[in-house]
């Protein structure tokens, strides 16, 4: 018989990734078709963007009629449109998306196995919490970055809890945030050297190719849903059960709500 798997909930690099591995292993096809589902859903738009780009000479020798200005007046407003509706896409669907399929891995880090109504639920509850959280992570991090580079990272790693928060505990984006921001508080230089370690995880994807990216990704994901899962258990937010004496030197394997 298989021995069933122990995961250890450490907030730490260590615990997150190792664990987070150990996630990805024990549902494997099911966090793989999240991640081929995001990335159908996020990719759309990206093999039609053709750029056109015109020299100042292309069109001294053409003889334009008025209806020429209208045609191309006609085809800046259809551009402007196309662009209006992605953006639409981007803010108020593709983030259901992938809140739901962040919640998908918390399951997996907590041994339940992940559902796949998890990715659509938002757009039944808490529609306007994804899409609130989402724009209001998008605007600070992206002021934090375009003033100065090192507060929209700090802002990045204390705030990247919220759309677990927002999904978890269903909290308004200004709530999550601050929860988040507590959360992370001791926890900050851990998330920033798990970023800095996917970047070259998803480098070594790249170069495996395309399995090679699916992998890293999944991986990736159910380490920070790890380290999410073992924050809330590390503050009391989620009660560990005893492990049996025969288990010992790791934490809990299943859990449930604190009271």
């Amino acid at each position: 018989m298989e021995a069933k798997r122990i995961y250890r909930y450490v907030p730490s690099f260590s615990g997150a990734y190792g664990t987070g591995w150990n996630t990805m292993a024990d549902n494997f096809f099911r966090l793989l078709l999240v991640v081929l589902v995001l990335a159908v859903i996020s990719s759309p738009f990206f093999g039609s963007n053709a750029k056109y780009e015109f020299e100042p000479g292309d069109f001294k020798n053409i003889p334009f009629e008025m209806d020429d200005f209208f045609k191309f007046g006609a085809l800046g407003v259809a551009a402007a449109f196309m662009g209006l509706i992605a953006l639409l896409y981007f803010f108020l669907l593709v983030p259901v998306f992938k809140y739901g399929a962040k919640m998908m891995f918390v399951q997996a880090a907590r041994k339940i196995t992940p559902e796949f109504d998890m990715l659509i639920s938002g757009f039944r509850k808490n529609y306007l919490n994804i899409v609130l959280a989402n724009l209001l992570l998008t605007a600070l991090i992206g002021i934090g970055m375009v003033f100065l580079f090192v507060p929209g990272i700090i802002l990045a790693c204390r705030l990247a809890f919220t759309p677990y928060l927002v999904m978890d505990k269903n909290l308004d984006p200004i709530r999550a945030a601050e929860e988040s921001w507590r959360l992370t508080r001791g926890h900050g230089w851990t998330i920033f050297l798990m970023g800095l370690v996917a970047f070259f995880i998803y480098i070594a994807g790249f170069i495996c190719l395309f399995v090679g990216v699916l992998i890293s990704d999944m991986w990736i994901k159910s380490s920070f849903a790890t380290l999410y899962h073992s924050v809330l258990i590390e503050k009391g937010l989620w009660q560990a059960e005893a492990v049996p004496v025969e288990d010992a030197g790791v934490s809990g394997e299943t859990q449930s709500p604190a009271e």
